[in-house]
């Protein structure tokens, strides 16, 4: 009886498992895209501060300093966006310092140069400039001192911070209320300018509120002050708002010279021979 060779099973499985590997070589590559959520708010709040520079040069200066704050919002949501959706991303990163030094630097500079600045000659446009590039230091080194500065505290006054405190005082300016000639505050703004330009980018301690737990009760006169909080704010916005910042703008340096009192450390960077005093974490 004839016999016949028997077929090899060589042939097809081999393929399959070099396409699997080819598979799974495809699916271990880090996808290459952008997510649209998070960024289209820092979209937002870049176009707030461009919408600032534009409204400062037709001599819109309240709504100038409205599309500050505006950004401000913006730019306080995109972050907890991107985490909360697990959408984070070194482009992300990097595009929110960009939009930043929009929004928090080159905006607010320009707005107080077109708003006062300007009829001090080279004085006022050095003004405008150290506050400018004081943002630019600030958010240089936010970038490379995020790993190692305490989560407690800012290194310097943040940005948007600095740019609230900018912004509010024109705001407050010209209010009707108020009535304040941009010639009769100049100097003061040049004041303004340069000790927001300059507080960013020293090593004062500024709380950043990261560590309150919004999820623990708390009595009930905090709800009632927080409320009340709100009623005054609804009232005369452009007034209050300036105020607060100056408060917090002043905080950073009270911080200091209490733990200088105290003969605590200063530097907020966190290293292995310095314990954080855990009664600081409330």
């Amino acid at each position: 009886m004839a016999t016949f060779p028997r077929r090899r099973k060589s042939s097809a499985a081999p393929r399959q498992s070099r396409i699997s590997h080819f598979g799974r070589k495809a699916e271990g590559k880090p996808r290459r895209g952008i997510y649209l959520l998070p960024n289209a708010f820092t979209t937002a709040a870049l176009f707030g501060g461009f919408y600032a520079i534009v409204m400062a040069m037709n001599q819109r200066f309240e709504d100038a300093c409205w599309a500050v704050f505006v950004a401000m919002v913006l730019d306080a949501l995109d972050g907890r966006i991107a985490r909360l959706t697990n959408t984070q991303s070194e482009f992300g990163a990097q595009y929110d310092s960009l939009s930043d030094m929009v929004s928090f630097g080159a905006a607010p500079a320009l707005v107080i140069y077109e708003y006062a600045l300007r009829g001090l000659g080279k004085l006022g446009w050095i003004a405008a400039f150290v506050y400018c590039a004081g943002a630019a230091l600030r958010l240089a080194r936010f970038n490379t001192n995020i790993e190692v500065v305490d989560k407690r505290y800012f290194q310097g006054l943040p940005s948007p911070a600095a740019a609230a405190l900018v912004v509010g005082f024109i705001l407050m300016m010209t209010d009707p209320d108020i009535n304040v000639s941009p010639r009769q505050v100049d100097w003061l703004s040049w004041v303004i300018a340069l000790f927001a330009g300059l507080t960013m980018v020293t090593n004062v301690p500024f709380y950043s509120f990261k560590d309150v737990n919004f999820r623990k009760s708390v009595p009930f006169i905090v709800v009632f002050l927080i409320a009340l909080g709100f009623a005054l704010l609804a009232i005369k916005p452009a007034i209050v708002l300036w105020p607060l910042f100056v408060l917090y703008g002043l905080s950073g340096y009270a911080v200091l010279f209490w733990r200088l009192s105290k003969g605590k450390p200063v530097s907020i960077i966190q290293t292995g021979d310095e314990p954080v005093d855990s009664s600081e974490r409330r």
